[in-house]
């Protein structure tokens, strides 16, 4: 192999790992058990994963297990006992030491925190120096942001059948563009590139309490029809269900935006988001509107009521 087909096969087998650690995040995830899935010896695995990735397996593992565990201290009813069992934590205080590594503060303290205080509204207000919002400026904002999603989104609850995509995954939204060029160029000389072309975007992280270069996504392409994948390119099924759609014609600094007046209305409407990704599907070239505007369908998955 040369070097770029080496990378390629590397490539492919830490992405089995990512989707195995996501099924399996409370299970045995030591490095012997991993560095089999992905069919390294242990050390060689070490070296692959930490060039890959930034981070050791270990480190990997316990972030997204605390990421994980953060979700649900935020927006389920389970004790923070309950939630360090559930993510592979054999005691509370060892929980709360790693917790705190993260956050700063304990699963206690945090889940106790208004919900906002960790939205992505919150991490809006941040990002330009200001404090995170107090009660009153955060209920004007949300208002605002429900009258802006009204304005321009058509939501509706809909049931999608099982869809199977192919793709390539990368670490955070700096890394987006590279993997649907790799995706692109697999896809292109298969005839895949035609007018019925859907390209999907999966969030297999949130940004409320995953590091913005470190949230994993995934490029893909909604398939017509069976193929066969190779190297960097996977194949994933998104599993049947119940979804929110919400459908936008949006500009790009408009998303992030536009996803959280999505999660606003989920709330407000009493839908409990499902534990399954939330994707975006794209439906024109933004470059080619008049306007430089995407439209675009929301998709979170939701539970049955």
């Amino acid at each position: 192999m040369n070097s770029t087909e080496l990378e390629t096969d590397y490539l492919s087998r830490i992405n089995r790992v990512f989707q195995y650690i996501d099924d399996h995040i409370s299970s045995d995830l030591s490095l012997t058990k991993i560095s089999e899935i992905a069919f390294f010896s242990p050390f060689h695995f070490h070296r692959v994963f930490k060039y890959v990735t930034g981070e050791t397996l270990n480190e990997y593992v316990i972030r997204r297990r605390i990421e994980k565990s953060a979700l649900d201290l935020l927006h389920k009813k389970s004790t923070v006992i309950e939630i360090a069992h559930k993510f592979g934590f054999c005691d509370n205080s060892s929980y709360t030491r790693s917790f705190k590594k993260y956050y700063g503060i304990s699963p206690t303290q945090f889940k106790k925190q208004n919900p906002h205080r960790f939205s992505k509204i919150s991490q809006l207000e941040s990002k330009i120096g200001q404090d995170y919002p107090d009660h009153e400026k955060y209920l004007c904002v949300i208002d605002n942001l429900k009258k802006w999603t009204k304005m321009n989104a058509k939501i509706e609850i809909i049931e999608l059948p099982k869809m199977d995509v192919a793709y390539v995954s990368c670490l955070g939204p700096q890394n987006l563009d590279r993997a649907y060029s790799q995706l692109i160029k697999w896809a292109t000389p298969l005839g895949l590139m035609n007018e019925h072309v859907k390209p999907i975007t999966i969030y297999h992280d949130s940004f409320k309490v995953t590091e913005h270069d470190k949230v994993r996504m995934s490029a893909g392409l909604v398939l017509e029809h069976p193929v066969t994948t190779e190297g960097e390119i996977g194949l994933v099924s998104i599993k049947p269900g119940k979804f929110i759609k919400g459908s936008f014609e949006i500009n790009l600094n408009e998303f992030e935006k536009s996803w959280t007046g999505l999660f606003v209305w989920m709330n407000e409407n009493g839908y409990k988001k499902a534990d399954r990704d939330p994707f975006e599907i794209y439906h024109n070239n933004f470059k080619e509107h008049p306007e430089q505007k995407a439209i675009v369908d929301f998709y979170i998955p939701i539970k049955s009521q």
